[in-house]
């Protein structure tokens, strides 16, 4: 299973730190979707900016 992970809100004016996790999610501009392996680090990336990011399940 894997994530597909989307940019919704941008990450200027919150803490470096997510700013960081954006940034190592692979999201650099608002709109960008990756796609992730769907595991424990990953989903953790996600919840530190889960009110910056819309996240879909790919199969």
């Amino acid at each position: 299973m894997k994530l597909k992970i989307k940019l919704v809100k941008s990450p200027i004016g919150y803490a470096q730190n997510q700013k960081d996790t954006v940034k190592a999610l692979g999201l650099r501009r608002m709109g960008q979707e990756v796609v992730r392996p769907d595991n424990e680090p990953i989903r953790g990336m996600i919840f530190t900016v889960k009110h910056l990011v819309a996240v879909e399940e790919v199969k």
